[in-house]
């Protein structure tokens, strides 16, 4: 069973975030930059919060937002939802499935080590039920 931190040993652990009181222009820009669909929203060096295009199509299109006049905590997802990285990914699937998201912090000691995708830990499952295939292929096949 692959645990969180083997999944980030693997993906890497560099995190993409935005300053509580950006706005959401800046953020939604930031998030076009890198390439991705969330980033996490930092207050004083602590996680507070997600941001995700979903959030900014929920929250600020349908709304009839300003995005430039927007700040990033009126709409970003919270109380953030974590995961220690001693737990599995499909503990972290059950996790994310239970809250309906598609971003997991990792906190360990209450340090923030990391993130993980829903298709960070669909992979790593995959792979565990791949080697126990095999394993059992082998063991039948003596």
């Amino acid at each position: 069973m692959h645990t969180i931190h083997q999944i980030l040993d693997h993906k890497g652990k560099d995190l993409v975030w935005a300053a509580h009181g950006s706005t959401v222009y800046d953020a939604v820009r930031h998030m076009a930059e890198k390439g991705i669909g969330a980033l996490l929203i930092m207050r004083e060096g602590k996680p507070v919060g997600m941001l995700s295009e979903r959030d900014y199509a929920r929250k600020v299109i349908l709304e009839g937002r300003r995005s430039r006049e927007t700040k990033v905590e009126e709409i970003m997802s919270s109380p953030l939802i974590s995961i220690e990285g001693r737990a599995t990914a499909d503990a972290g699937l059950a996790l994310m499935t239970r809250h309906r998201i598609r971003h997991l912090p990792v906190v360990d000691d209450g340090d923030l080590v990391g993130l993980v995708s829903i298709g960070d830990l669909v992979n790593a499952v995959i792979d565990d039920q791949q080697h126990l295939i095999d394993e059992l292929e082998r063991y039948v096949h003596g």
